[in-house]
């Protein structure tokens, strides 16, 4: 018994820590972009272009390197158009984004055909399991070398937002449109560039799916992360250190069916699988209140156009 909850809780663990990672990404992207008063929809059509112009990047390259730079590129030039546009007259971010999820996804799946079938090279992982004797541990252990990086990026939105200069400029933009015009700042710009990298930071989500879990590029690869990390950025409170946990607890509950599996159950597998979208629902419930603004709501996305 006791074995079997070893090999259960390591299942979850090492789950949450590969199934978690391009959450981390897609939600910090968010988070950057929100905080700058913008909804970016989209990011689900970032994810899917990014994640196959990393595995087409590494497949063409040989280098699996150029293929992560390769897919933060993509998903910086997707935001960017969606960052443009929304500074037009009478255009909706909302509608915007989904706009730019159907033309990302469809783009990844146009251009993508050629690449269902090749193996590209994939990222080496980190082993974090070498003090244990359990082969079930190690294996959980093995940490996609990305996830430091996405600590690393929530740390330092974290401090950039509270002490440095870009950061109260991305928050006064999102707060209040008004107050960064008089000062003399272009809310449009300020926008542009925050959207544009948080593209960027979630075109790394991407590249973890094709580049490292599951490793390799379909059209179904992303099973609708990039909307469910939108949710995960109103349930972290808009704050970079939250989304670390949070995206782990996303993680988590999509491992449940696999680590099930794990140790030989097997019934209700694809109801297991339907936990984070079911979580995404009560996350939306209880936050989401008519009448009132969730803490830590930039200003400006109550007023989104």
């Amino acid at each position: 018994m006791s074995d079997t909850l070893i090999a259960f809780s390591a299942a979850i663990l090492g789950g949450a820590l590969r199934v978690g990672v391009p959450f981390l990404f897609v939600s910090l992207g968010e988070c950057l972009t929100e905080k700058a008063g913008r909804i970016n929809l989209g990011l689900e059509g970032v994810l899917v272009l990014s994640a196959m112009a990393a595995f087409g990047g590494a497949y063409l390259s040989g280098s699996v390197w150029v293929g992560v730079l390769v897919a933060a590129g993509a998903g910086a030039l997707l935001a960017l158009l969606h960052g443009l546009l929304c500074t037009l007259p009478r255009v909706n971010d909302v509608a915007t984004g989904i706009a730019l999820m159907l033309l990302g996804t469809g783009l990844a799946f146009y251009l993508g055909k050629p690449l269902i079938q090749p193996q590209a090279p994939q990222l080496t992982p980190i082993a974090l399991g070498g003090w244990s004797d359990s082969s079930v541990v190690q294996a959980a252990l093995q940490i996609n070398p990305l996830l430091p990086l996405g600590i690393v990026l929530a740390v330092v939105l974290w401090l950039g937002f509270a002490r440095t200069r870009w950061g109260l400029l991305v928050r006064l933009a999102g707060d209040s449109a008004n107050a960064t015009r008089a000062l003399g700042y272009s809310v449009g710009a300020i926008r542009i560039a925050a959207t544009a990298a948080g593209g960027a930071i979630a075109g790394l989500g991407g590249a973890s799916l094709t580049l490292f879990y599951p490793g390799s590029w379909n059209e179904g690869i992303s099973s609708g992360q990039g909307l469910i990390a939108v949710a995960l950025v109103i349930f972290a409170r808009w704050s970079p250190l939250r989304c670390v946990g949070a995206a782990l607890l996303f993680g988590g509950a999509g491992a449940i069916g696999p680590a099930l599996q794990s140790i030989g159950i097997s019934q209700g597998y694809y109801l297991f699988s339907a936990v984070p979208y079911v979580l995404t629902l009560v996350i939306l419930v209880l936050s989401c209140r008519p009448g009132s603004v969730a803490q830590g709501s930039p200003g400006e996305l109550s007023s989104a156009r």
